[in-house]
């Protein structure tokens, strides 16, 4: 019902927006006090023909010149797709109506069209035509915007519960109290991770970009929580290469991808191995991500396909263009290689 209604209102905003538009030319025509007969006057004709091209042009901008070009860095091209769009509009109409929309002017001398404007500078469509296009950014941006940030705020509350909840904290809990009864001194240095661990989550998730540093002494604090479970028969190594300093990154866009290597690579009954490595180049980051396929078997509710789509929702969505992911997959083996170039 909420859907129905959203796509109602969706509809009949455009509707209104539309009626609104078009009413333009025909209050602001200077043959509006010939009342019914305004549509057989040529240069109404015309200006109203071109009104209507120009709302082709926003949905066009709105569907997919600013969306699939613009952000995704083909400036290039949107400027030349905004640029023929205009040229369309202009020619057009001009074709079918001639040149009689225009005022008659002084003898241009070295430039322009005799007796015409100069035709890709035509005053009385150049102002509505920016409009148009800066109308299509505005709400295109808010919409973008609205989708990040409920995006974001899903995203949120899916690593919430992915992260802290029974099935991570029982294996910890598990974990440190075998330390306490071993009266091993990595007891208390455990207890701060884990403590640190749902601190970054409940506080930086929050937030649109975190340091560097903290997103890495993130997953640092995770991959050796996730040490003390693991016995003799994993292989794990983890290696961060390069500096983080003064680089920022979206929080939790990266742990999806190892938290499904611990869940998916590790088995007590088999020989399993697990390979993480960060290189931050310049602005580029780099993780790759490699581990077994072992024949464990995890409950529905613990499984990370949903949280591996959310996170490359969010990827599309704060990285658009800006990063690539790459999945390989055998009977033994499964790899990440994730590049993203830090805003």
């Amino acid at each position: 019902m909420s859907a129905m209604n959203n796509s109602t209102r969706f509809f009949l905003i455009n509707i209104l927006g539309c009626l609104a538009f078009l009413s333009i030319p025909v209050f602001s025509s200077p043959d509006f006090r010939e009342g019914i007969d305004m549509i057989y006057i040529g240069p109404f004709q015309k200006s109203f023909i071109r009104f209507v091209l120009l709302l082709f042009v926003f949905y066009a901008a709105y569907f997919y010149f600013i969306p699939k070009l613009f952000f995704n860095n083909q400036k290039t091209f949107f400027v030349i797709a905004i640029a023929a769009s205009y040229g369309i509009v202009i020619g057009l109409t001009d074709l079918i109506f001639g040149d009689n929309y225009h005022m008659p002017m002084p003898p241009r001398e070295n430039f322009g069209p005799p007796g015409g404007s100069v035709f890709f500078f035509d005053s009385q469509i150049m102002i509505p035509f920016l409009l148009v296009i800066t109308l299509a950014f505005l709400i295109k941006f808010n919409s973008r915007m609205n989708q990040i940030n409920d995006e974001k705020l899903n995203a949120e509350v899916s690593y919430l519960k992915a992260q802290i909840n029974p099935h991570f904290l029982f294996n910890t809990l598990n974990s440190l109290y075998a330390l306490t009864l071993q009266k091993s001194n990595e007891a208390p240095n455990a207890v701060l991770k884990l403590s640190s661990i749902m601190r970054y989550v409940v506080t930086e998730s929050s937030q649109e970009f975190v340091t560097l540093d903290k997103e890495l002494n993130y997953i640092k604090d995770y991959i050796e929580l996730q040490k003390l479970r693991l016995d003799n028969s994993a292989s794990l190594s983890f290696e961060v290469k390069g500096t983080s300093m003064g680089r920022a990154i979206a929080p939790l866009i990266l742990i999806p991808f190892i938290e499904n290597a611990f869940k998916y690579g590790i088995n007590p009954d088999e020989n399993s191995f697990i390979g993480i490595t960060i290189e931050i180049e310049e602005q580029i980051l780099k993780m790759n991500v490699k581990n077994s396929i072992v024949a464990a078997e995890i409950d529905e509710e613990f499984k990370t396909e949903e949280g591996l789509k959310n996170t490359q929702k969010r990827l599309d969505l704060i990285y658009s263009g800006k990063y690539d992911l790459d999945v390989t997959e055998d009977k033994k083996t499964y790899e990440v290689n994730l590049k993203i170039d830090l805003l």
